[in-house]
């Protein structure tokens, strides 16, 4: 099967020409030696399919990072290359082409966005283009379709790899001023602009980066979001998941309850504790009960909500630009404002979040994200029940939980960025234009995220109920609570058996923060525990990640950097949530 590959700078759209070209059946895989992952699908394409490889961005094949030295590497194993440009940028994306062209890649220049460069007034006489470079040319817009079709065809025709002989590869092999130069006359020759008046869209772009009215709008989107997110979420439970369980499911249940009434140990294990006589399918704390009920009717629907709207954002290209507005505050911690990207996709799930820190330039900045997003980012799982739980005594209290959290991360990070020493570089990012997300794209984001949420989650969580039960039939919980009291009780001022969930976010938080609710613990202690959960050790995907990562030696100082935060930041906790709730 033929290879063909992907290439371009980040935020060109490579991701929406994959799927336009290989649809939703797509994998993603680790790079051999790595964690740099990159994702492989197939494309039928008249009578012959082939291998499509989505490559990590890079701008430049004299790589710097290990994302960028992955791309550089997967050209060898390429029998075509597509090399993806920013038709409104085409400057600075013709770069790269050239050292494509130099490398003697089979190649063929997808020009994406041709869309946006028209309605910027911005005219590319493309067959031009395509007899200065001496290869195919093919205007795309990946979110829409357009132009699809043509790239399909001249993947189709493309010849089997041959020996570099096209003459542009020597004539242009020089230095980079060289090259530029190269570029500056390829350009002026194939490009024509005319003037313009900005679009909203444009005007939008430029507040939402200035230094005082950006922040203003950073705040909007961020309690916009909140409020999106519990509304999707609240509304899922209530209207479509609670009746199904309560209706359809829990009458199975019952009869099942009746069943097994002669055998206590397997109804502990499958149904758990009734209720009054009755099966309460969060309290019950049985594996066909909670079990089931935690993941998909209490978490599932915000993380639902949750990815849509971070899909958006992503999508729409305000990441960025917020990675940019943030970048002063940043550096007081440690980091620049790239950082803010691998923190919100921690939000989703910590372990793509310490993954994107591989994109840093540094030991130490990587060190100080991996452990601040282990610390003070909580997971998507997390922050659902933080929404059920807190949520409904009012959204205020969660926005408490979070500005907690978000000052743990400052206070942290401004100690962290003192003791460890290093050099901090600056901030180089590239800036994409706003664009309206395409329905498709958006919804093949969603679907993988949360299918991957429903594979991973319910037989963990499953597990983590059927060890909890059976610890709690032989005692050890109350062994373990009573040496931990000194802690949870007078540090923390959560009752003893609040051991239990704190101990189980090893395995998932989810299931965690739902063993809270059998403690009926007053509010203040619900926002306490929920900070602590997030505090406190992440679960065992992310140490998995972090020790990979970090290695053994770095991995360790960040578990201490835990324990200790766990200590001091949660019985502040406690002082300042009390005082809030009274």
């Amino acid at each position: 099967m033929k290879r063909v590959l992907l290439v371009g700078n980040p935020n060109v759209g490579k991701s929406a020409i994959f799927s336009r070209l290989t649809g939703i059946h797509a994998s993603v895989s680790n790079y051999p030696g790595t964690t740099v992952t990159y994702k492989t699908g197939c494309a039928k394409i008249g009578d012959e399919t082939f291998e499509v490889v989505d490559t990590p961005g890079t701008y430049s094949l004299d790589w710097t990072n290990e994302a960028e030295k992955v791309t550089s590497d997967l050209l060898d194993s390429g029998h075509i290359v597509i090399n993806v440009l920013d038709a409104t940028n085409l400057e600075r994306n013709l770069l790269m082409t050239m050292q494509l062209l130099e490398r003697g890649v089979p190649l063929i220049v997808g020009l994406n966005m041709f869309d946006d460069a028209q309605h910027k007034g911005i005219h590319i006489d493309v067959p031009r283009l395509a007899e200065y470079l001496r290869v195919p040319v093919v205007p795309v817009v990946g979110i829409s379709g357009f132009g699809i079709k043509d790239l399909a065809q001249q993947i189709a025709g493309f010849a089997e790899r041959v020996e570099r002989q096209d003459a542009f590869t020597s004539i242009h092999q020089h230095s980079p001023s060289e090259k530029w130069a190269d570029i500056g006359e390829i350009v002026g020759r194939v490009q024509n602009l005319e003037h313009r008046h900005h679009t909203f869209l444009e005007r939008l772009q430029d507040a939402s980066t200035h230094p005082a009215g950006g922040l203003a709008f950073a705040v909007f989107v961020l309690l916009v979001s909140f409020a999106v997110v519990r509304a999707i979420g609240e509304g899922l439970i209530s209207l479509v998941l609670d009746p199904v369980f309560e209706g359809a499911y829990k009458p199975i249940l019952v009869r099942l309850s009746g069943t097994l009434a002669s055998k206590p140990f397997l109804h502990h294990l499958l149904i758990g504790k009734l209720v009054d006589g009755d099966i309460d399918f969060v309290q019950a704390m049985g594996m066909l009960t909670t079990g089931l009920y935690v993941p998909l009717a209490m978490v599932l629907p915000y993380i639902l909500a949750f990815y849509l709207v971070l899909s958006i954002m992503e999508d729409i290209g305000y990441l960025p630009r917020l990675g940019v507005l943030l970048d002063a505050l940043m550096h007081k911690i440690g980091m620049h404002g790239f950082c803010v990207i691998p923190m919100l996709l921690g939000l989703g799930c910590n372990v793509p979040g310490i993954l994107a820190t591989r994109s840093l330039e540094t030991k130490r900045q990587r060190f100080i994200a991996s452990t601040l997003i282990s610390i003070g980012v909580p997971c998507v799982s997390l922050q659902a029940m933080v929404f059920k739980l807190v949520g409904d005594h009012g959204l205020g209290y969660v926005v408490w939980v979070y500005a907690f959290l978000a000052a743990v991360i400052l206070v942290l990070g401004a100690i962290l960025r003192r003791l460890i020493k290093g050099v901090l570089p600056e901030l180089i990012l590239e800036i994409p234009p706003y664009r309206l997300p395409g329905f498709r794209a958006t919804c093949h984001k969603l679907f993988y995220r949360c299918r991957g949420f429903i594979y991973e989650a319910i037989p963990l969580v499953l597990l983590g109920v059927l060890l909890v039960n059976i610890l709690d039939y032989i005692g050890i919980f109350e062994f373990c609570a009573s040496v931990t009291a000194p802690v949870v009780s007078r540090i923390w001022g959560l009752p003893q058996e609040a051991i239990l969930p704190l101990a189980m976010g090893f395995l998932r938080k989810d299931i965690a923060a739902g063993l809270l609710v059998p403690l009926s613990l007053s509010l203040p202690q619900l926002m306490t525990a929920s900070v602590l959960l997030s505090l406190s050790f992440p679960c065992i995907a992310t140490f998995a990640i972090l020790f990979s990562e970090l290695g053994w030696r770095n991995t360790l100082k960040s578990i201490g950097i835990m324990v200790l935060s766990a200590i001091v930041f949660g019985g502040l906790a406690r002082v300042l949530f009390a005082a809030l709730a009274s």
